[in-house]
C-alpha cells in the first residue's frame, strides 16, 4: 500500500464542505444543548413534584437511550405524525437534545454548589425569582461548570459522525462518498481522523486553561 497525495488533493473540496457542516452541527447543537439543559436544570428545582416529575422522566429517558435511536426516531417516525425537518436540521436537533440532558446535570451540580446563603440573601432582599436566578445564582454556577460544559462540546464533536446515518454530508459521509467513487479508503479516512484531532485537541487545551483559571 502506498500513500497517494493526489487522492488527498482530490478529496479536499468534499472535505471542506464536510468540515463546514460538522462545525455548523457542533455550534448549533451546543447552543441547543446549553439552552435546553438550563431549562431542564431549573425544572429540577420546580416548587412542586408535579413539575419536577415530568422533567426527570423526560431527561432520564433521553439520557439512557442511544443517540442513534433518537436520531432515527426524529428522522423516520416524526414525519408519520406530520412533523418533518431536513436531515441536517434533524441531526442538529437530535445531538442538541441528547446532550442537553447531560448539560442539565452539570448545571444542577453547579447550582447546588452555590452556597445556601446566596439564596437566603436574595430572599431577604425580596428579589423576584428571575432576578435571583439570572443575577445571583447562575453567574456563580456557570463559573464553576464552564470546564465541564466544554468537555461535552468535545464529546458532541466526536458524535457528529453518527449523523451520517441519515445522510447528512458531514466529514465522515463526505469521506465515504469519496471512497465509494475512487475505491481509495486510506487517504479520506486518515484526513478525517487528523481533522478531528486538530479540532478537538486545541479545544481540550482551552478547556484545561479555563479550568485552571476558574478554579484557581
Amino acid at each position: 500500500m502506498t500513500w497517494d497525495w493526489s487522492a488527498v488533493a482530490d478529496f479536499m473540496p468534499r472535505f471542506w464542505d464536510g468540515v463546514l457542516v460538522t462545525l455548523q452541527i457542533l455550534v448549533l447543537g451546543s447552543l441547543i444543548s446549553f439552552t435546553l439543559g438550563l431549562v431542564w436544570a431549573i425544572g429540577f428545582r420546580a416548587p412542586t413534584r408535579f413539575l419536577r416529575w415530568p422533567v426527570n422522566v423526560v431527561t432520564e429517558f433521553i439520557r439512557t437511550t442511544p443517540l442513534l435511536v433518537q436520531l432515527f426516531f426524529l428522522y423516520f417516525v416524526l414525519p408519520e405524525w406530520g412533523v418533518q425537518f431536513s436531515a441536517l436540521t434533524t441531526g442538529t436537533i437530535a445531538i442538541g437534545l441528547h446532550y442537553s440532558t447531560y448539560t442539565a446535570q452539570v448545571y444542577r451540580a453547579g447550582i447546588e454548589a452555590v452556597p445556601a446563603g446566596q439564596w437566603e440573601a436574595a430572599k431577604a432582599l425580596s428579589l423576584p425569582a428571575h432576578r435571583t436566578w439570572f443575577a445571583v445564582i447562575l453567574p456563580q454556577a456557570v463559573r464553576r461548570i464552564t470546564p465541564a460544559l466544554g468537555n461535552y462540546v468535545i464529546a458532541m464533536l466526536k458524535d457528529t459522525p453518527l449523523i451520517a446515518a441519515i445522510g447528512v454530508l458531514e466529514m465522515l459521509q463526505q469521506s465515504r462518498l469519496e471512497s465509494a467513487a475512487t475505491f481509495q479508503y486510506t487517504e479520506p479516512l486518515t484526513v478525517i481522523g487528523v481533522a478531528f484531532i486538530l479540532i478537538a485537541y486545541p479545544a481540550s487545551l482551552l478547556v484545561r486553561a479555563l479550568e485552571r483559571r476558574l478554579v484557581s
